[in-house]
Parts: C-alpha cells; sequence; structure tokens
C-alpha cells in the first residue's frame, strides 16, 4: 500500500468512526472513537471469512503502519506541543511539588510494585514470565499518557487543582518511564547489568537534553516570529518547529516529547508572532486546537483497529485483567504513600487520592513501547496485556470519571 493510500484510507476510516458515534454512539470524543474503532475490529474479526475483503483490507492497513513510529516519533511531538501550547503555566508552577513526586517516585514506585504483583501471580498460576520482564511490563505501562489523559480530562468535571496535577504530571512523567524502560530492556536482553551510573547518564540525555532542545527551539522560534502579523507565516513557523524537534529529537537521542512540552510551554505563555496581535494569537490556539483534536481521533481510531492485528491467545486475556487490577493497585499505593509522608506538603486526601488514581490513563504511548519490545516469547502476553489496559482505562476509566468525581468532590 503506497503513503497516500495509505494516508487517505486512515483519515477516511478516522472521519468515518468519528461520523458514526457523533450520529449514534454519542460518546465523549476520544472514548467514543476508540469503542467504535474496537466494534468495528471485532465485527471484522468475527466476520473475516464472510467479509474477506474488508478483513484483508483493515489487516494490511495496520500492518502498514509502523505504529510505534508513527507515535513516538511524528504524532506525540505534535500532541504534545498542542497540549502543552494550550496548557497555563502559572497554574503548572502552583502545583509543581506534586507534580515532581508524582512523576518521579510515582512511576517508579508504580513499577516496582506492579512487577512483583505480576510476579507473584504469574508464578502462581505457572506461567512463564521472568520477573525482569514484569518489571519492564510494570515501567511501560506506570507513566500515566499525556495523549489519553489531556482528552478525556477536556470533558471532565474535575476540580481545577486535580486537573493541573494529573496534565501536569501526564506531560513530565515520560523522561522518568522511558529511562526505565529502556534500562530494563537492556538487562532483559541481558546486553547490561543495571547500572545506577548508566540509568543517571541516559536520565541527564534524554530529559535535560530534551529540556534544552524544546527551550532552544521555542526561544529562537519566538525571537524570529515576535514581529509577524500573518497568520500563515505564523501557523509554517510553528510547524516546522515542531517537525524539527522531532528530527533534531531523534538525531541527537534525546527526549522528544519532553522538548515538545518545553516548547510547548515557553511559546504558550509568551507567543508566536506578533504578542500584540491579539487576533493572530487566537488563531493560532485554534488551529493548535484542531490539530489536537484531529490527532487525537486518528491515534484512537488507530489503538481501537490494532485489535485485528494483536494476538490475544489463551491466558492473555485473563492476565490482561488481572494487570489492571495491578495497575491500578500500584497507582493508589505509589500516590498514597508519598501524599502521607509529604502530608503537609502535597495537600492531599484520601478523596483526592481516589479521583489521581481513577483519572491517571494509559493510552497509545504504552502500546508502542510494548510493541517496540524485541521479539521473545514475553512480548505477546505483554502486548495483549497492555492493550487491555489500554482499553479498560480509556473506556471504563474515562466513561465513569466524572462519576467518581461525583462521588469525592464534596
Amino acid at each position: 500500500m503506497d503513503t497516500f493510500t495509505l494516508i487517505a484510507a486512515l483519515i477516511t476510516i478516522s472521519a468515518l468512526i468519528s461520523y458514526l458515534n457523533i450520529r449514534f454512539i454519542k460518546l465523549p470524543g476520544a472514548i467514543g472513537v476508540m469503542f467504535v474503532s474496537i466494534l468495528l475490529s471485532i465485527f471484522i474479526l468475527v466476520t473475516g471469512k464472510a467479509f474477506p475483503t474488508a478483513f484483508n483490507f483493515i489487516r494490511e492497513l495496520m500492518h502498514s503502519i509502523d505504529f510505534t513510529k508513527t507515535l513516538l516519533d511524528v504524532m506525540l511531538a505534535f500532541l504534545l506541543f498542542a497540549s502543552a501550547f494550550h496548557f497555563e503555566y502559572k497554574k503548572l508552577k502552583e502545583q509543581k511539588r506534586p507534580v515532581l513526586v508524582l512523576s518521579t517516585i510515582g512511576v517508579v514506585g508504580s513499577t516496582i510494585i506492579f512487577g512483583l504483583l505480576l510476579d507473584i501471580t504469574t508464578t502462581l498460576l505457572g506461567i512463564d514470565l521472568p520477573l525482569v520482564y514484569c518489571f519492564l511490563f510494570g515501567a511501560l505501562i506506570s507513566p500515566t499518557d499525556p495523549v489519553a489523559v489531556m482528552s478525556v480530562l477536556k470533558k471532565s468535571r474535575i476540580p481545577s487543582s486535580l486537573e493541573t496535577i494529573i496534565s501536569g504530571e501526564s506531560l513530565l512523567n515520560d523522561g522518568v518511564g522511558l529511562i526505565l524502560f529502556v534500562t530494563i530492556g537492556e538487562v532483559a536482553a541481558q546486553e547490561a547489568t543495571f547500572s545506577l551510573s548508566h540509568a543517571l547518564d541516559l536520565f541527564a540525555k534524554e530529559v535535560f537534553g530534551g529540556l534544552a532542545l524544546g527551550t532552544v527551539t521555542a526561544v529562537v522560534t519566538g525571537y524570529l516570529t515576535k514581529k509577524i502579523q500573518e497568520f500563515q507565516t505564523s501557523v509554517l513557523v510553528s510547524i516546522s518547529m515542531v517537525m524539527m524537534i522531532s528530527i533534531l529529537g531523534s538525531y541527537l537521542h534525546v527526549s522528544i516529547p519532553l522538548a515538545a512540552v518545553a516548547a510547548g510551554l515557553i511559546l504558550g505563555s509568551s507567543s508566536i508572532g506578533a504578542k500584540s496581535n491579539k487576533e493572530l494569537q487566537d488563531y493560532l490556539h485554534r488551529f493548535w486546537e484542531l490539530i489536537d483534536e484531529l490527532l487525537n481521533i486518528i491515534l484512537f481510531v488507530m489503538i481501537g483497529l490494532q485489535i485485528v492485528v494483536l494476538p490475544f491467545i489463551g491466558h492473555y486475556w485473563f492476565i490482561g485483567l488481572v494487570a489492571v487490577l495491578f495497575v491500578l493497585i500500584a497507582r493508589g499505593v505509589s500516590i498514597a504513600v508519598p501524599s502521607m509522608i509529604m502530608r503537609r506538603s502535597l495537600k492531599t486526601n484520601f478523596n483526592n487520592t481516589t479521583i489521581l488514581v481513577w483519572a491517571g490513563l494509559r493510552g497509545g504511548i504504552s502500546v508502542a513501547l510494548a510493541l517496540s519490545l524485541p521479539e521473545s516469547p514475553y512480548k505477546e502476553l505483554i502486548l495483549s496485556a497492555s492493550y487491555i489496559i489500554v482499553v479498560f482505562s480509556v473506556i471504563v476509566q474515562g466513561l465513569t470519571l466524572n462519576k467518581v468525581v461525583n462521588r469525592f468532590v464534596k
């Protein structure tokens, strides 16, 4: 399938699914799109023999898309820049302590707790899954997904302070999650033993390198466009900047997501183009809001259609459902313990902790990282279970988030 046909097919299917959701299903944006995509995928799987053309077309489409590369190297920078561009930096600064705790200690703690629970369970069930792969699974599923979180929070009635904490955490926990994933992955591949110095070196390069890249590109972009009055030029410059972040980040081996977030926060609090031109700034924000919405729809369609090509065999379903419970437990403990220790500074309580746990959604990034795992006897189990967690997270947690908020916010 050539590139143009691939893009045309994906956009057409996304438009159709979005239409069906708005016209008939009427679920909130990203949730509805994923739900309809999954229904379509199941229908195609069940009726594959009756409609072989449709079945083969969707399978070929999904096999033609490198989901990991498309999301992590192309779409994610645009999605995160758009989200950060609209984010109020002042609010993030006010909640910096809980955001930093959740995006660092919370991710590490969740990875360890999830890995231990999964190892105990698989051992009792006689399932062959080494401890190091349990931790690897924990590393890719513990960080909350910024795309999923942002898309769901837009429709929620969550208090402003908690929304800032959850959104800020999802934007910033990429660095820790990536380091854990890469470091544990090297150990699992027996290419290295764990080295604290290596992990710290990787952290410094990925995190601080990504933040530096985003800061420099944002400052340069803001300086070069400060007298630009034309909307078209400002849009082209902003698009090219995000593309350069993706290219340079990949070349320099620094965190592309963190670079995009840094650039978005800086330019969102300052400007692209003449700051005095309020109409221009309003148009720019609307443009990036549109890009955010369109890419979200396409991404969640891609996630939903992945079921056609993912391996769901035997005990994978059971492990996936058990893993859903373990993710919630691990997140709950990793939030509750720091909250008790730093009770005064974090200003959290049981009700807030419950909301923070339920609003910690997983999304396409976890699936992409699972797909990026090297071939091993354990890849299919981790991939299938990751997909089940993501589907539960977005659809079940996303649809019930407002009920949880109403229950625990007084």
